[in-house]
């Protein structure tokens, strides 16, 4: 309750607070079905019919409703920027500090491949990734996942470097704790702060870069929806129906930037020097 008060006691936490708890609902709204309409039913007669009461987002060019696709697809770019992001965090902390603890070889190992990944851009890595594979919703998942483990694992790794060589490690190692009781209690457990942050900013990246590659045909195939997929399939229809580009695209445009503010704002929460200075 602390860190929910102090979040929206921060401006930037409030309104990306609010933004993201919106979103939230209605992505689940969208994953069990709670939709103006059916997302998929088709309506030929309505095909590309303007915003209106009935339709508060208009359709699409087969009749589809565009407010329930797009309920329809923030549940599936919630689903794999989750799952995504969770992956990551596991193997990259996981990775982050074996690398910090076992000593300069497996160090060297670890980060030289992390290295290697990153030195990919995400995009280009995923479509690499896909292309191996092939597309969909939950190979869209796992790209995603390795393209952001080495962001987690150098943000685990050099915080656990630091913390390995203080005194109440030294303390834990005399007393004849075990390693496993260490890295968890004494490393993990400080790292809590650092991880959480870039979870929330790396939820943003992983909404961007699943659709990215939705728009590409890479991600969440038809008929399901996406809204990397909406985008791409409002690009013809820009002039005639610019209601089906300009609704995705500023779904996309606010999601991310409440994860960034959210990330903003635990950001200046949880580090100890940015509370000291706006005291």
């Amino acid at each position: 309750m602390r860190i929910v008060k102090a979040i929206f006691g921060h401006t930037s936490g409030r309104i990306g607070g609010i933004i993201v708890l919106a979103y939230v609902v209605l992505a689940v709204l969208g994953t069990l079905g709670v939709t103006p309409h059916d997302p998929l039913m088709q309506n030929r007669i309505d095909r590309l019919h303007a915003p209106s009461l009935t339709y508060w987002m208009g359709t699409d060019l087969f009749g589809r409703d565009v407010a329930s696709r797009l309920m329809k697809g923030i549940g599936e770019s919630f689903i794999v920027a989750f799952f995504s992001v969770a992956a990551a965090t596991l193997i990259g902390t996981v990775l982050g500090l074996t690398a910090a603890w076992s000593g300069k070889r497996w160090d060297g190992v670890i980060m030289r491949t992390m290295d290697v990944l990153l030195a990919f851009p995400a995009i280009l890595l995923a479509l690499l990734i896909i292309a191996i594979v092939g597309p969909g919703t939950w190979t869209s998942v796992a790209a995603i996942a390795i393209v952001y483990t080495p962001i987690f694992t150098r943000v685990v790794r050099g915080p656990a470097l630091s913390l390995k060589g203080r005194d109440f490690v030294d303390a834990a190692r005399t007393f004849g704790s075990s390693r496993s009781y260490i890295l968890t209690r004494h490393l993990l457990l400080n790292l809590v702060a650092p991880l959480t942050v870039q979870v929330t900013l790396a939820l943003a990246w992983s909404l961007l870069t699943e659709a990215g590659l939705s728009f590409l045909g890479l991600g969440t195939q038809p008929p399901a929806s996406s809204l990397g997929l909406m985008l791409s399939d409002s690009r013809n229809l820009m002039e005639t129906a610019p209601w089906l580009l300009i609704f995705p695209g500023v779904t996309i445009m606010i999601s991310i930037l409440g994860f960034n503010l959210l990330g903003d704002a635990l950001r200046d929460i949880l580090d100890p020097k940015m509370r000291r200075s706006t005291v």
